[in-house]
């Protein structure tokens, strides 16, 4: 037991992102995690696993793949051993499904997070993730959003940024729909969009007589639900033209 602890200690000093740890902390860790052999192609975890773990790379070659807004599967990133990075939250509209994959055969160590956390940190979890959201969350957010405007029309960009923006201000009104607590001009959106302000306003027109966005007080209202089944129906005609 004492040897196979010390070949764990020696394992994780030479991880480039967990080195910086004291002799004490990885000594710790190589106590408190379970060490698992995962085949060629197989799944190591996803976003419907557990988010109270965290996942090491001991050996071997791992990848993150998510579907892209066609339903495809893509990789995302090709991981080297070393500390797996979580999966960003998702951004409002999207699907992303992101699993963590084997490419090789591959070592894994998992730990409770809360228990990494008091380990590497002396803080719980709870905290940990406050703060990685204050910092770092939002940025994660433009970055998702950024990568799945690419590829997608004025309309579906459109539907994008509302979903996310009422995600972070809306207010839910009776009757129906999300207004938005801020106003946001038509060269808002069409910064965020990456387009001119007049086809941002002609588009917007379009979903006013769609019924989907309206005006109240000078604020958007939104109807969320009428959003994203413009947006499922929209993925669904793009990859029927594909297909033809």
């Amino acid at each position: 037991m004492a040897s196979t602890r010390g070949q764990r200690v020696r394992g994780l000093r030479a991880l480039a992102n967990i080195s910086w740890l004291t002799t004490r902390q990885l000594e710790a860790l190589a106590g408190s995690m379970t060490v698992t052999r995962h085949e060629k192609r197989s799944t190591i975890f996803s976003d419907k696993s557990s988010s109270e773990s965290a996942y090491i790379l001991f050996s071997g070659v791992a990848r993150v793949t998510c579907d892209n807004r066609k339903g495809r599967r893509t990789t995302v990133i090709i991981l080297s051993p070393g500390l797996v990075p979580a999966f960003p939250n998702a951004v409002a509209g999207i699907t992303y499904n992101f699993r963590c994959e084997a490419v090789t055969s591959c070592e894994v160590a998992t730990i409770g997070l809360n228990s990494f956390m008091k380990i590497c940190l002396g803080i719980g979890s709870a905290a940990f993730k406050l703060m990685s959201d204050s910092f770092l969350g939002r940025w994660d957010r433009v970055h998702l959003r950024c990568s799945n405007l690419i590829g997608c029309t004025l309309e579906e960009r459109l539907v994008l940024v509302l979903l996310d923006l009422i995600e972070n201000f809306g207010v839910p009104i009776r009757g129906g729909g999300v207004r938005l607590s801020i106003p946001v001009r038509h060269r808002d959106l069409a910064d965020l969009v990456g387009a001119t302000r007049p086809r941002v306003t002609e588009r917007l027109h379009e979903f006013t007589r769609k019924e989907l966005i309206s005006q109240q007080d000078q604020r958007f209202v939104v109807d969320p639900e009428g959003l994203k089944s413009f947006l499922i129906e929209a993925q669904g005609e793009g990859l029927s033209g594909e297909l033809l």
